[in-house]
This record gives C-alpha cells, sequence and structure tokens, in this order.
C-alpha cells in the first residue's frame, strides 16, 4: 500500500523541476539509507545536509528541534576563566544561606521558596563571577531580571559580599520593621539592589525584550550610548506557559536584538506538578523560539553523560532520550539503578547492551544529578556562546532538577515549590554533601546557623575582585543624582487659558496640540518618548509622523506610499515615536522602559503612552503595578474616554470604569480634566514633580494617568477667580456660580444646589445650570472636578492626620465649606468614581453615573439611556431638592414627563 504521506501535495510541486531524473536520484538514495540504515540513520543524514545548506547560506527553512543534546559538544567548550574551586566554594555558602534563611523565616509563618535557587544557582554565579557588568562598567552596566522565586539566593550572595547583614537575611519576608527584605525583587522596597520587579510572572520576560528594545532606541537616538549593555532575564519553564512570555518574541527577533540573553531554568516542573508531564518542554520552547528566530542553546546534561554518548554509537540514547516525556525524567531523579536499567535502557536492545557498561553509581550519577545547568563549565560555554552571537537574541534552555542539592527530600518532588523549610538532619546532610565548615555545636536550639567564610576570607576577597572586574555589584539600582530637568516656558501652558473661542476642540486633541508644543522645547524636546498602539490617526497623531518620525532600526527602507503628502509615514533609525502595532502590553513594557530611564541608565525621559482608555487598566493594569513597582515617571493618557462618548463602536470600548481601577494603584494619579486649560495645568505640575523641583513631602516616583475625551466642545478660558489652579491640582474648584454663568432665576431667594462634574459631564451639566434656572426657578453651581481620586486621597490622609492628634480638615470639605444646597455629582462612568468622596462631603450627597454595560447609538441616546444627560440631572437635582422640602415633589413628576424620562 502506497504511504499517504507520500502523496500529499506541496509547496515543491508548485516549482518548476529542472531535472527530474536527478530529483528521484536524490530521493532514492535516502530510500536506500532508510532501508539499510533505518530512518533514524536517515533522519540524522538529512539534518546534517541540512546543517550544511545553512551553513553555506543556501535558503532553506531552519530546523526547529534538534536532539535532546547540548547544543554545545563537549569539545567545542571553552575553558572557564577563574578558579573553579574557589567558586564552587562561593557557591555552596551562597546555597547553604538560601535555604537557611526560608527554613529561619518558616518559623514566623512568612514562607518562601528554596527549590528554584538550588535548581539556578549555577545559573547565576557563573553569570556574576564572569559576565553580569555592574553599574561602573561601559554604557549603563547590564540589566537583570531575576527570576522571582530565586530570590532567596540573590539575598544570600549579598550577605556573602557584606551588603546584607545576618539581620537583614532573618527579616525576610518581614519588612514592617524597616530592615526587612521583600519576598521577591521589588525597586519600591529595596530600591539600591533590586532594578526590576518580575512577579507577577510573565512580565520580566516581556519586560526584557522592551528594555533591550529601549537600549538601542538610545543609543540610535543619540541620548546615550548604551550598546555594550547586555540583557539577561532569567525565566522559569513553566512560567513560559503565560502569554506575556512569548509575547514579543518575532519583535526581538525582527530588530535583531542580539543585547538579549533569556536564560530558561528547565527544572520540569511548576507549582504543582510536571510542567510538561507527557511532553518535553524543552523541545516545545526551542521550537518556539527557533521559529520565531531566536538563536537557541541547550545545556541539557552534565559531564557525566559524556562518556554514555561516546558509547552510543547506534543513536539508540539520543532516541530515547527524545522520547521519554517530562514526568519520567522526574522519576528517573527519585528512583534507583535497577529502575532506571529496567525502564529506560531496557526499553531498546542497544540500550540494554550500552548499560551493561555501565555500574549502578554510573547510572544514578547521570541521572539525579548531571545536569547542563549544575555545572559550571556548561553554563560558562553557553553564556559566551550567547553574547558573543551577533544578530539575533539567544535563549538559553537550561535543564536543571528543581531541590538540586537540597536531598532526597526535595529534589523533583512535585510538591518541592511548597516546601519552605529542612530539619536540622538535613541540613547536615547538605552541608557534608556541599563541604562547608559548620560544625553540629552551631545548631542551637534546633535552629540552622548562617554561614560565612569571613569579610576577609579568600572567597569573599574573590567575589568582590570579580565584580569589581565587572563594574561594581549586581545586581543593583542607582539613585543617579540629576539635575532637573529645565521647565518649558510658561507660555506654553498659557496659550490655553484663554480657551478656543468659537471652536470645538476635544481634550484629545487639546492633549496632542500641547504635546507638539512640549516636543519643540530646545532643552527637554528630545526626551519625550511618545507610544501608540498603532492608534495615532485616531488621536490626531499623524502631524508628528514627519516631524519626529517613527523608530526604527531600519530605518525607511522603502518608499512611503504617502510621501508626496504634508504628514506622510515617515520611520527612520533615530525616530522618536514609538508606534508598536496593536499591542497593548507591547506599548506599557516601552513605557515603563523609558518611564525608569532616570535610574536604569541615568538619564530623564518622558514617555507618554496614549491608548484608548478601555483597554488600558482593564487589560493591562498589572503591567500598571508593575510601572508602580518600578518607581517609573510619566504620562498615561486614556483617550476616547468616558462610557458614552464613543458609543458607535460599542460595549467593547465603552469605559465607564478606569478611574476605579487607576485608583486602586497608589503610584497613579488619577486627573479626569473637563477643560485644556486643566490639561495643561496638569501636565505643567506633573513635569514639574516627577522631572522637574518636586515640593517638600512630594514623591517623584509616581504617574500620571488622563482620561481625555474625542468629543470636539467649546473649550472655555480659564476662571480668573483665586485658586483655580490649586483646585485644578487638588482635584476640584467652582467653575461658576448661577450668578457668573448669567443664567436668570426669578426668585431672589431661589432654592440652590451644587452641581459637581468631570471630564466631558460638565458641558451636559452647564446646559441642565440652565434648564435648571430658566424652567424650574433653581439657582446652580458648576464644580470642576477634575481628580474624584486624588480628593479622596487627600481625605484619608486628613483622616489618618486626625488619629496622630492632628487637626486637618480634607480640601473637598473646605472647598465646599459654605456651599449653598445639596450636592449632586455627575460623571460619564460609573457611580463609584465620584461616591468615592460622599463621606466627607457635609451636604446632602447624590450622584449620577453611567453604571452597567456600554452599548451603540448616538451619544444623546446613550446619555439618556444611563440618565446622565442634562434633563436627566435636572430631574436629579429637582428630586434631591423635594426631598429636602426646597421645591414641590409635583416638581420632579412634571419634569420627568416634560423631558420624556
Amino acid at each position: 500500500m502506497t504511504d499517504p504521506q507520500a502523496i500529499q501535495p506541496s509547496a515543491l510541486d508548485q516549482l518548476p523541476d529542472r531535472d527530474p531524473e536527478e530529483t528521484a536520484e536524490w530521493q532514492a538514495s535516502l530510500d536506500a539509507v532508510a532501508k539499510a540504515a533505518g530512518p533514524h540513520r536517515a533522519a540524522y543524514l538529512m539534518r546534517r545536509t541540512l546543517e550544511r545548506a545553512e551553513g553555506n547560506g543556501i535558503a532553506l527553512p531552519k530546523l526547529l528541534e534538534t536532539d535532546y543534546v547540548n547544543t554545545i559538544p563537549t569539545a567545542a567548550e571553552p575553558s572557564a576563566p577563574g578558579d573553579p574551586e574557589m567558586e564552587r566554594r562561593i557557591t555552596a555558602w551562597n546555597r547553604w544561606n538560601a535555604a537557611a534563611m526560608v527554613t529561619r523565616g518558616s518559623k514566623h509563618g512568612v514562607g518562601g521558596h528554596i527549590a528554584t535557587f538550588a535548581s539556578a544557582a549555577w545559573l547565576y554565579e557563573t553569570g556574576f563571577n564572569h559576565f553580569f557588568k555592574g553599574k561602573e562598567a561601559d554604557g549603563s552596566g547590564d540589566q537583570l531580571y531575576i527570576q522571582g522565586h530565586a530570590s532567596p539566593g540573590i539575598y544570600a550572595r549579598a550577605f556573602l559580599d557584606g551588603r546584607l547583614s545576618e539581620q537583614h537575611l532573618d527579616h525576610f519576608r518581614q519588612e514592617a520593621g524597616g530592615d526587612g527584605l521583600p519576598s521577591y525583587p521589588h525597586p519600591r522596597r529595596l530600591p539600591w539592589l533590586w532594578e526590576f520587579p518580575t512577579v507577577s510572572m510573565g512580565l520580566g520576560p516581556l519586560s526584557a525584550i522592551y528594555q533591550a528594545r529601549f537600549n538601542r532606541y538610545l543609543t540610535n537616538r543619540g541620548i546615550k550610548d548604551v550598546s555594550a549593555s547586555h540583557v539577561w532575564a532569567f525565566l522559569g519553564d513553566g512560567e513560559m506557559d503565560e502569554p506575556e512570555s512569548t509575547a514579543a518574541l518575532a519583535l526581538a527577533s525582527r530588530e535583531g536584538l542580539d543585547n538579549l540573553t533569556f536564560v530558561i531554568n528547565c527544572n520540569l516542573q511548576r507549582l504543582d506538578g510536571p510542567v510538561r508531564a507527557n511532553f518535553k518542554i524543552v523541545q516545545e520552547l526551542e521550537a518556539q523560539f527557533r521559529g520565531a528566530g531566536w538563536n537557541v542553546i541547550k545545556s541539557l546534561w552534565g559531564s557525566a553523560w559524556d562518556e554514555l554518548f561516546q558509547l552510543d554509537t547506534t543513536g539508540a540514547l539520543v532516541r530515547r532520550l527524545r522520547e521519554v516525556p517530562d514526568a519520567q525524567v522526574q522519576t528517573y531523579q527519585t528512583r534507583g539503578a535497577a529502575y532506571i536499567r529496567e525502564d529506560f535502557f531496557g526499553k531498546d536492545p542497544a540500550l540494554a547492551e550500552l548499560a551493561k557498561l555501565l555500574s549502578d553509581d554510573k547510572i544514578l550519577e547521570c541521572f539525579h544529578l548531571s545536569r547542563g545547568g549544575h555545572e559550571a563549565r556548561k553554563v560558562f560555554a553557553a553564556y559566551k556562546a550567547a553574547v558573543e552571537f551577533k544578530g539575533a537574541p539567544t535563549v538559553i534552555l537550561a535543564q536543571t532538577v528543581k531541590g538540586h542539592t537540597l536531598g532526597e527530600g526535595f529534589a523533583s518532588k512535585n510538591a518541592n515549590h511548597q516546601m519552605k523549610k529542612l530539619s536540622v538532619d538535613e541540613f547536615k546532610t547538605m552541608r557534608d554533601l556541599l563541604e562547608l565548615p559548620i560544625t553540629d555545636a552551631r545548631f542551637v536550639d534546633g535552629v540552622v546557623p548562617y554561614g560565612h567564610p569571613g569579610a576577609d576570607s579568600p572567597e569573599v576577597r574573590y567575589l568582590q575582585e570579580r565584580r569589581a572586574a565587572l563594574g561594581g555589584p549586581a545586581p543593583a539600582r542607582r539613585t543617579h543624582a540629576l539635575a532637573p530637568l529645565p521647565a518649558p516656558a510658561d507660555k506654553v501652558f498659557a496659550s490655553f487659558d484663554k480657551g478656543s473661542g468659537s471652536q470645538n476642540v476635544a481634550t484629545t486633541m487639546a492633549f496632542v496640540r500641547l504635546v507638539k508644543d512640549l516636543v519643540r522645547d530646545k532643552e527637554t524636546g528630545r526626551r519625550w518618548v511618545p507610544i501608540v498602539p498603532d492608534e495615532a490617526r485616531t488621536f490626531g497623531m499623524e502631524s508628528l509622523f514627519p516631524s519626529l518620525g517613527i523608530y526604527s532600526p531600519k530605518g525607511q527602507t522603502y518608499e512611503p506610499v504617502d510621501r508626496d503628502q504634508l504628514m506622510y509615514y515617515k520611520e527612520a533609525k533615530n525616530g522618536q515615536i514609538l508606534n508598536e502595532g496593536i499591542t497593548e502590553a507591547g506599548s506599557m513594557a516601552d513605557f515603563i522602559a523609558a518611564s525608569t530611564a532616570y535610574s536604569t541608565h541615568g538619564e530623564a525621559m518622558i514617555p507618554f503612552y496614549i491608548f484608548y482608555s478601555m483597554f488600558g487598566w482593564q487589560r493591562t493594569a498589572d503591567q500598571m503595578w508593575q510601572l508602580g513597582d518600578q518607581l517609573g515617571r510619566g504620562f498615561l493618557v486614556g483617550a476616547t474616554a468616558g462610557r458614552t462618548t464613543l458609543t458607535g463602536e460599542g460595549l467593547q470600548h465603552a469605559d465607564g470604569h478606569s478611574p476605579v481601577i487607576a485608583a486602586t494603584n497608589p503610584a497613579a494619579l488619577s486627573y479626569d480634566p473637563a477643560f485644556a486649560y486643566e490639561i495643561a495645568a496638569i501636565v505643567k505640575d506633573g513635569l514639574r514633580r516627577m522631572y522637574g523641583e518636586a515640593a517638600p513631602g512630594e514623591d517623584p516616583n509616581v504617574f500620571y494617568y488622563l482620561t481625555v475625551y474625542n468629543e470636539p466642545m467649546p473649550q472655555p478660558a480659564k476662571p480668573s477667580a483665586p485658586g483655580v489652579d490649586q483646585g485644578i491640582l487638588k482635584g476640584l474648584y467652582r467653575f461658576n456660580t448661577a450668578e457668573s454663568a448669567g443664567v436668570q432665576v426669578a426668585a431672589a431667594n431661589a432654592p440652590r444646589i451644587q452641581l459637581l462634574a468631570s471630564g466631558t459631564a460638565i458641558h451636559w451639566t452647564l446646559k441642565a445650570q440652565k434648564l435648571l434656572a430658566e424652567e424650574w426657578g433653581v439657582a446652580a453651581d458648576v464644580w470642576s472636578a477634575t481628580s474624584w481620586t486624588e480628593l479622596r486621597r487627600d481625605a484619608l490622609d486628613a483622616d489618618a492626620a486626625l488619629l496622630r492628634g492632628e487637626e486637618r480638615l480634607p480640601y473637598v470639605r473646605r472647598a465646599l465649606q459654605g456651599a449653598e444646597g445639596p450636592v449632586l455629582a455627575v460623571s460619564d462612568y460609573m457611580r463609584q468614581v465620584p461616591d468615592q468622596i460622599a463621606q466627607w462631603v457635609e451636604q446632602d450627597w447624590s450622584s449620577l453615573g453611567a453604571d452597567g454595560f456600554g452599548l451603540s447609538d448616538t451619544r444623546e441616546a446613550a446619555r439618556r439611556h444611563f440618565g446622565v444627560d442634562a434633563e436627566s440631572i435636572v430631574v436629579a437635582a429637582l428630586a434631591q431638592l423635594a426631598r429636602r422640602g426646597e421645591v414641590k415633589a409635583a416638581s420632579v413628576k412634571e419634569a420627568r414627563e416634560r423631558y420624556g424620562l
């Protein structure tokens, strides 16, 4: 019977065959090899032929998967410099102290992770000894994204180095006292050590790619030459299941980011069990990364396997290694030699013969201990190959054993991620294995001691000398004494104070116009980093294309279709705009890299990232927490904001809640400005606080979230009343009174109400002010609430001050003090947004908002649907006054009927 695979159509069928006879001869040769030597030999020859073709520059599809062996042959491994025995002792001390720290902490119930660093110790130590450049090195040194669960090992090394004390280690995960160490890498909690927060998992690899990309951006734009800096991301094989972990692999290869190396610790385990129980995670990752265009280096087996591979003259060993699933490899780790002989070697007659040449000790050494990630020589070879490879990023797939050196109770056990301590006897066994000079007498009352060879010991001197040669301690975060950036000219901001006259202008357009003026500033203009996820034209930013250019490391290799137009699509190697395509996650990673350049590279950059507000906080709020954790600075701009301003797009685009999510982030200053002059005032003050002279007690490590709208509306002039500027920044000021607005109220003692509105809702509120006066005889004052969140935070601070015995009134109470009548708050968001401040308002309170799901219709119909249009505001105001007995109850019913509500 004909093999069905043999008659499947192929893309090659579409190509002309110049010599069918020659083609047939090649195919016959392959058939002959497969018949005589077996299909495995035929496959081997084909792979070698493809490798030769690739080496000769013949364009062929690349192999996505190679055999389950080391990429670098033993004979090709370079000799590592330095003192291997000294490095072994240093690593042993760090292994011990990492385990001791977590075990001692477990007595306080704070937990911790032991097994991850135990598996990855040599992956870190080899880098610290020979590769990771410190902050005194060329450029800005290297950037290290440390796997979160490995943090005890990094603390242990800092302890050996003298940067941490025993008191620090004893306060692992106990930060309230002031000397504690955060569970995971956290710049906000330990800002002199950690640069990058890497838990939540998945955000580290994504951020590492965009950090490497931003390094190129800085160099290509002439801001700072950081071409000597290398980005290292240490990841877990289980972590690679997170979508963010692999979301930007193609970007890294497309832009040739050979300044980036992923080191994936393939201990084959995730939190509950095997990463790929019935498959092979290393092979899966290799195919994924090769397919994306990365250079892949596998470091799987230690030197004990060299003898086995030399004995494998038939290829049976390599075939068996490729077919055994990962969960079975774990089982071998915990079983004896007899089981391995039967289950691994016994499956193939050739392997059974090979096993007869091996002692039980040799089998156990290979299957229990010898992994590529556990040997400094293997790791050094992989790292050296990675940093020397040019033209593409590199991923190193290093196989390890989770819980290595911690004893049989830990190694490869499914539960070892949740195991927080070792017993005294297990520590003594570990001590003997690591050959550490720690006597039994030091175990007092069952407490495991920390170990240190002494501040002037050969080990510590060696460690410090290696770090000095590489540019200083690592990891480390530097706080640069940067001079404040000069403030842009006042006229840039003041130009918005006069309003737009009769012209209707959306606040999105007002913000873009402000940025266009700011990027022209001779002192600071080049430091702005505009970021947009393929929606620049939606936000009116296309005018920036020809003047600033869109960043591309290749420049513009084509003639754009719109080259003859004024606002043509211009890409440039030194382009300033980061237009990321449809990826909010990638854009946020850009923003994080740019917003922390003041620390990472000693260069203050001013990023603004403008996006559909619905797809910002809702989609990437985890990264916004990462931004706050990393002490980032800059402007996030939620455009086309609100639930009723973009209703033609429908439910999925209708943002009624982003300020609620933003309010949960302590580093985010959230504003919902109504007018262009408010935007100008907020941006001006944000530049001062984050990049200029912060006032005493102000934290410059914040970021701003501004919501702006796509609805063209009249932009009024800035009121001349005192306190407006303070009110804009604090979150509330009186925009007008019934009298100053010029609305006519019949009675001198007319009922009065205070209308508080934010963002675009102020326009419906102003219409309601007029209707209340002219049709119902009610005087209404209108307030612009630029930030409900900042009002709440100020009130919370005032409450805390009262508990300390300090007399202080919340700003919102002071602002509304003496304001006559009840308060009605309105926004284009769910009522929860304005209701944030309700408890601090002395007047009777009620609110209107757009709760529920969005919908597609006109703006007017949507506002009527949610009950936030001018007529709905009038009815709500009358109802509030009726409850107080200030208007007739019948007026409410009459108004509802008149307006068709």
